[in-house]
């Protein structure tokens, strides 16, 4: 694949996961400011998360049907038709009605923005051929830049609705994907991770031991971030810390900025570079036990009130410091463990894990919340990231010996 086409289809990922941060921070600072509860809020995002599941599994097929160039087009589309439909909702709506409606939004949403994941995820194996250092290395830098950018997206959210309101940062993002998605139909070639033949859609769903273990530690991991992230860690900001919008979307933003930037750089954190499947496969279980080792810690601190605030910013700050290499070094075993013409199947599977992961860990967010707090939405992340231990124990390793393939997938 050319590498215009791989910076158009970058290009379109970034312009779309700037507006996706914002109108995540946009849609639940306006409706907790309407005195919507912590549990209607996170409904407001739970077709989005349930759309992601369908989408990547659905999604990760046609685009090696048909190639990776029309679901990032379809993709881009979908997010400008979610952002002008939602500014037709009105605050004096009932509010049985306007959840419906914004979860419909939000819904088209999660479509929009697994459909561009995939195509963009997919097109790094394109690019990096052969080479399974420099795959570790593009991979990191792209999930990394990708969430430094949602990070600020989560402040342009913020910092919108504090500036023009709901209507008019609306109408702004949707301008901005307008432009990224004119680009992408002028410039890109039709024929990008299209496959030589034409997979079934059962296809789907049959996937080795390797990426089906990988892929369960991977709902987990996300589900732990997000049972705290979502609703309950900016409700208890505003309610508890009494935080203006601003000092929120700061904070958040530049969490998921820190978390984005030790992503990119997990081969230099990690002290290698040679994307050795062993050798990461190995890493990927010492982390997730470092990464619930620091979540326990921050859940006692809260639970027992040792200096709230510390632990909250500065615990959260090493949750996001681990939970970023973890995050990476499952981003390369699933391109490293996917062979073939079936890349875009095997990360849409992958990526439908982690969207599963985040709708459980979307809902959670809003009800542990109502029953303990912060405190217990850290203790539920804690579960999921002990969980996500086990798991990676689990992961096949190869021995030193080089990936034996079957049906075009790496097996144990």
């Amino acid at each position: 694949m050319k590498v215009r086409n791989y910076v158009l289809v970058t290009g379109g990922y970034w312009a779309f996961t700037l507006t996706d941060g914002a109108l995540r921070m946009l849609v639940l600072l306006h409706f907790h400011d309407l005195g919507y509860s912590p549990v209607s809020i996170a409904f407001l995002f739970l077709l989005y998360e349930f759309m992601g599941i369908v989408t990547n599994l659905i999604g990760g097929w046609v685009g090696a049907r048909s190639g990776l160039n029309r679901t990032l087009v379809v993709g881009l589309g979908l997010q400008i038709v979610a952002l002008l439909a939602l500014t037709l909702h009105r605050p004096t709506w009932p509010e049985v009605g306007s959840v419906a409606f914004v979860m419909g939004a939000q819904a088209l949403s999660g479509v929009a923005k697994d459909l561009t994941k995939m195509s963009s995820k997919s097109a790094v194996k394109f690019v990096a051929g052969d080479s399974e250092g420099a795959l570790f290395r593009m991979v990191a830098a792209l999930t990394g830049s990708k969430n430094a950018l949602k990070g600020v997206g989560f402040f342009l959210g913020a910092a919108l609705l504090a500036w023009v309101g709901y209507d008019g940062a609306l109408l702004a993002m949707a301008g901005l994907i307008a432009v990224a998605l004119v680009s992408v139909v002028v410039l890109l070639d039709e024929d990008i991770g299209r496959s030589k033949r034409k997979p079934p859609l059962r296809s789907i769903l049959s996937k080795s031991t390797a990426i089906n273990r990988l892929a369960t530690a991977r709902f987990f991991l996300f589900g732990s971030r997000d049972i705290w992230f979502v609703v309950a860690l900016p409700v208890f900001l505003d309610d508890e810390l009494g935080w203006s919008y601003q000092g929120i979307g700061a904070f958040l933003a530049a969490w998921v900025i820190g978390y984005g930037l030790v992503q990119s750089l997990a081969p230099q954190v990690l002290g290698r570079s040679s994307g050795d499947i062993d050798a990461e496969t190995r890493a990927a279980q010492v982390w997730a036990s470092a990464l619930a080792v620091v979540t326990i810690v921050m859940a006692l601190a809260v639970a027992f009130d040792v200096g709230t605030t510390i632990a909250v910013v500065g615990g959260l700050g090493v949750f996001g410091a681990v939970f970023a290499v973890n995050s990476s070094l499952h981003s390369y075993l699933i391109l490293a463990y996917s062979t073939g013409d079936d890349v875009s199947l095997d990360v849409g599977f992958y990526y439908s894990a982690n969207a599963f992961g985040r709708l459980v860990g979307t809902l959670l967010s809003g009800a542990l919340y109502v029953v303990g707090g912060l405190s217990v939405a850290l203790w539920g992340s804690a579960v999921f990231v002990v969980l996500t231990w086990l798991l990676s124990l689990r992961l096949p390793t190869m021995n030193g010996a080089a990936p034996r393939l079957s049906g075009g997938r790496v097996t144990a």
